[in-house]
C-alpha cells in the first residue's frame, strides 16, 4: 500500500478500541487514516488467515460513508461484520452458504444501528461457517475451500462460528469485531484466539428483525475484543433496543458498564466445575489444569472458590432434548429459503454435507417434539439460574478440548452421520451450550497457553442480567494477569 500510515504497526497493535477512539475524538488521528491503516492490515495478514470476505470499498475511501456517530465512545474504530445474523442495508450477507450467494440485505438491523451509534465503522465482512453451524470456520461456497486459520498456529482453527472476526482481532487487524453466539460462537473463538468474548443475557441485545426470540431463543449477538473495556464499551451501546424489540424484557443497566469497571467487586462466592456435564469423556486435562490455575488467581484476589459436582448444575438429558431439538429442527427453514432463492435446484446441492444431514434429521421430529423442547427449556433454565442463589459466579472451561485442526473433525465440509457429528460437537461444547439454552450471561477470558503455545479460555457465568459482575471481575483479572491479554500471536500485523 503506497499511502503513508499514521502509526507504526507496534503502536497500532498496542491500541484497543477505546484508546484508538480517544485519539480520534481528540483530533490526534483522522478516522480516514485509521481506516486506511486497517485496510493495510488486511493486506498485510489476510492472505495467511483468510478471515475477510470483503472490504467495503466506499468505506475504505471515506470512513463517514455510513455516518457513524462522531461522539461515540468507539468513534472511528473499524470492525468487520460477521457474515451472518444482523444485516446492513445495501451490503452483502451470504451466511457462508451457496444458498445465500449474492444476497444483498435490504434493511439494517438494530445491532448494526447500535454499532454506528457507538461510532464504529463497519469496514467489511468476516468469515463464518455455513449458517454458523459449527466452531470450525471452513466453507466452499465460493467455489473453492476457504479455511480461516488461527494466528497462533495456521494449522489450527480460530474457532467459530465467529472465526473470521476472532482471527482478525487476534492478529491486530482491528481491535474489535462482530460476533454472535448460539452455542458458544462468541466464547469459543475468543478462547481459541486469546480474546475476550462476552455472551450477554437472553433479551439484553436486539436480535435481527427477521428473527424471533421465541423460536430462536439461544442466540445473542455481540463482539470479540482484545480488552475487557472494549467489551464493556460496546455493550453500553448494544443493549439499546427498539420498542417491542424483545420477548424477554430486561431491566436497563443501572449505569455504564464501561464506567462500572472502576468498581471492583467485593469478595465473591465462585463455584468451580471441570466435570463432564453429562457428556462423553473428561475435559482435556491440560485445559482443566489451566482453569484450576485461574481459580487460584481468583482466590489470590480474595474470592472464595469451591468445586461443585455436575448434578448441581445442568440436567443434560433435558438440555439435550431442548437445545438439540431446536438446533436441528430450525434447519427446515432452508426449504422455503431454497424455493425463493433457487427454485428447481435440489436443496442438497446448495448445502454443505453436514448442513444437508441436519435437514434430513429434522424430518424425523414431530410437533410434539418441539413442544417438549420448550418444556425442557424450562427445566434447564430454572436449574442453572437457580444455582446462582448459592453462588455469585460459576467458573468452568470455555471448551472441553484444546484447539483442533482447521477444516478438521468439526468442519461442515466432511460428510459424517448426523448423530456422530452432533455428538462430537456437543462433547466439545458441553460448557457453552447450556448457557445458551438457559439464557445466562457468560464471558470467556484468556487463561494462558497450552503446551503447543495455543490459547486456553476460562469461562465465567453469572445470574441473568449480571453482565456487570462478569465485566468488573474480568477487569480485575486483566489487571492482575496482563500477560494473558492482548498478546501478539506468531501471525499478526507485527510479523
Amino acid at each position: 500500500m503506497s499511502q503513508q500510515l499514521t502509526m507504526s504497526w507496534s503502536e497500532w497493535f498496542a491500541h484497543d478500541g477505546v484508546a484508538l477512539a480517544g485519539r480520534v475524538r481528540e483530533g490526534e488521528l483522522r478516522a480516514d487514516d485509521v481506516i486506511a491503516q486497517a485496510v493495510a492490515a488486511v493486506e498485510r495478514v489476510d492472505d495467511r488467515l483468510e478471515g475477510v470476505l470483503e472490504v467495503f470499498e466506499d468505506v475504505a475511501q471515506d470512513a463517514n460513508a455510513d455516518r457513524p456517530a462522531p461522539d461515540g465512545v468507539l468513534c472511528g474504530v473499524p470492525l468487520f461484520l460477521k457474515d451472518l445474523g444482523s444485516r446492513m442495508a445495501g451490503r452483502n450477507q451470504e451466511s457462508g452458504s451457496r444458498l445465500m450467494r449474492g444476497n444483498v440485505s435490504e434493511v439494517s438491523d438494530p445491532l448494526v444501528d447500535n454499532f454506528l451509534r457507538a461510532g464504529l465503522v463497519p469496514l467489511g465482512r468476516a468469515t463464518t461457517p455455513e449458517f454458523g453451524m459449527t466452531f470450525d470456520t471452513s466453507t466452499d461456497y465460493l467455489g473453492r475451500p476457504k479455511v480461516t486459520r488461527n494466528p497462533w498456529n495456521l494449522e489450527r482453527t480460530p474457532g467459530g462460528s465467529s472465526g473470521g472476526s476472532a482471527a482478525l482481532v487476534a492478529a491486530g487487524v482491528t481491535p474489535i469485531s462482530m460476533a454472535s453466539d448460539g452455542g458458544g460462537s462468541t466464547r469459543i473463538p475468543a478462547s481459541y484466539c486469546g480474546l475476550v468474548g462476552l455472551k450477554a443475557s437472553r433479551g439484553r441485545v436486539s436480535m435481527p428483525l427477521n428473527h424471533s426470540e421465541y423460536t430462536w431463543r439461544i442466540a445473542v449477538e455481540g463482539v470479540v475484543t482484545r480488552s475487557v473495556r472494549d467489551s464493556a464499551a460496546a455493550l453500553d451501546y448494544l443493549h439499546r433496543k427498539p420498542a417491542g424489540g424483545t420477548f424477554y424484557p430486561m431491566a436497563p443497566p443501572e449505569g455504564s458498564w464501561l464506567e462500572g469497571l472502576q468498581c471492583p467487586p467485593g469478595p465473591l462466592r465462585i463455584a468451580l466445575s471441570t466435570g463432564p456435564w453429562g457428556r462423553e469423556g473428561a475435559c482435556d486435562l491440560e485445559v482443566a489444569d489451566k482453569i484450576r490455575n485461574f481459580a487460584r488467581v481468583l482466590e489470590g484476589l480474595g474470592h472464595h472458590v469451591d468445586e461443585v459436582g455436575d448434578e448441581t448444575l445442568c440436567d443434560w438429558p433435558a438440555m439435550w432434548k431442548g437445545y438439540i431439538t431446536q438446533w436441528i429442527c430450525s434447519r427446515m427453514n432452508y426449504l422455503p429459503l431454497a424455493e425463493r432463492r433457487a427454485p428447481g435446484t435440489p436443496l442438497e446441492e446448495l448445502l454443505s454435507p453436514i448442513a444437508w444431514r441436519h435437514v434430513e434429521g429434522a424430518r424425523s421430529y414431530s410437533t410434539l417434539d418441539l413442544l417438549q423442547a420448550m418444556a425442557d427449556n424450562n427445566v434447564v433454565t430454572r436449574k442453572l439460574a437457580g444455582f446462582f442463589e448459592r453462588a455469585d459466579l460459576l467458573l468452568c472451561p470455555t471448551h472441553a478440548i484444546r484447539v483442533p485442526p482447521a477444516n478438521g473433525p468439526y468442519s461442515l465440509l466432511h460428510d459424517d452421520a448426523l448423530d456422530a457429528w452432533v455428538g462430537r460437537l456437543a462433547d466439545a461444547c458441553r460448557y457453552t451450550m447450556p448457557g445458551n439454552e438457559a439464557g445466562l450471561p457468560g464471558i470467556s477470558l484468556p487463561a494462558g497457553w497450552d503446551r503447543d503455545g495455543l490459547p486456553v479460555g476460562a469461562m465465567l457465568y453469572a445470574a441473568p442480567g449480571r453482565e456487570d459482575l462478569l465485566l468488573r471481575l474480568a477487569a480485575v483479572v486483566e489487571a492482575e494477569r496482563p500477560e494473558w491479554f492482548g498478546q501478539r500471536p506468531p501471525v499478526s500485523v507485527l510479523s
